[in-house]
């Protein structure tokens, strides 16, 4: 409920004159009479007539109150919207080689990427996501899809091992780009992230690039690693030992990827500077959701007046047949 007309609610306050100035009548109004002593006055019950002397009054300021309230206008309103909303489709490309289990992320890389592309996930509920994984071969992990849920079950299943090592970065690009090709979404993108060279499989990165051009599909690549040495486990006959290796990739083809496509290319050395990466990715491709609201108000004063009208009634014949004074 809304008033067109609140301000004339400010009427409001002329009640308080008109209460203050019936209890100074009715004080006025008073009769007195001198006896020896009421104690047994109470005795006597008080007649109906009596007991709503005061009711003209109420039904009157009721009514007063009413009015005041018609005249500011109330109005109830009925309201709806509708949304369109036109999503994108993404296809996360994820190296899990031996090398991501380098421990300058934490836990190490692998994991990090998981934790990270999870809270990019979840943020963007309207979004068709799928994922594909590549080490010496690729598959699809997770095709499109709109149930992060279950696709977030299968990221969290990822393990070291899962595929052939190895590091087969254009067959990861192409499985992902194969994936979106049949997409009738406005806007479709892939997030590359990989911190090794290509060395196995037949498609080189920047043909797999070429063909994401050509499909019109935006890729952004994510260079996982800080700068020099960093430890690494590796199995052993006497069990998990570490090992040192350099941290280093060729960032060339991953930038010529991206900008190729109209991506972007990024380099992530810690945890944070990869969860800023996804955080500058999501700005970028949002979702757009066209919203439409409708409004239509219904006049509710009628009610009120109505109201005011039938206690104004109901005070005259009150005061007037019931309570009349005999002259």
């Amino acid at each position: 409920m809304t008033f067109h007309n609140p301000e004339y609610l400010l009427g409001l306050l002329v009640l308080i004159p008109m209460v203050y100035w019936y209890l100074k009548e009715l004080h006025h109004s008073d009769a007195s009479l001198q006896i020896s002593s009421h104690r047994n006055l109470g005795e006597f019950p008080r007649s109906l007539r009596v007991k709503l002397v005061n009711l003209p009054f109420f039904l009157r300021f009721v009514a007063v109150a009413l009015l005041i309230v018609a005249i500011a206008r109330p109005q109830s309103s009925n309201s709806w919207r509708t949304e369109n909303t036109e999503g994108i489709d993404i296809m996360i490309a994820m190296d899990i080689s031996g090398s991501m289990l380098a421990e300058d992320f934490r836990p190490n890389r692998l994991e990090a990427s998981k934790t990270v592309a999870n809270e990019f996930i979840l943020s963007r509920p309207n979004d068709n996501i799928g994922l594909v994984l590549f080490a010496g071969k690729s598959f699809t992990q997770c095709p499109l899809t709109t149930d992060h849920a279950v696709l977030v079950n299968l990221f969290n299943s990822i393990n070291y091992g899962m595929i052939e090592d190895g590091t087969a970065i254009g067959q990861g690009l192409a499985n992902a780009v194969n994936r979106l090709k049949e997409s009738t979404a406005k806007s479709k993108v892939v997030i590359l992230l990989t911190d090794g060279d290509n060395n196995r499989g037949d498609i080189a990165p920047v043909s797999a690039g070429e063909l994401a051009k050509a499909l019109e599909i935006r890729v952004y690549t994510i260079g996982v690693g800080s700068y020099g040495k960093v430890n690494i486990p590796v199995q052993t006959p006497l069990g998990q030992q570490y090992q040192q290796i350099e941290s280093a990739f060729d960032e060339k083809p991953l930038k010529e990827i991206a900008e190729m496509t109209g991506g972007q290319y990024f380099r992530a050395t810690n945890n944070e500077k990869l969860r800023n990466i996804y955080a500058e990715i999501d700005q970028m491709e949002k979702t757009k959701i066209n919203v439409r609201e409708f409004n239509k108000k219904y006049e509710e004063y009628f009610v009120f007046a109505l109201a005011a009208l039938i206690l104004l009634i109901a005070e005259l014949l009150v005061r007037n047949v019931y309570l009349r004074k005999i002259p």
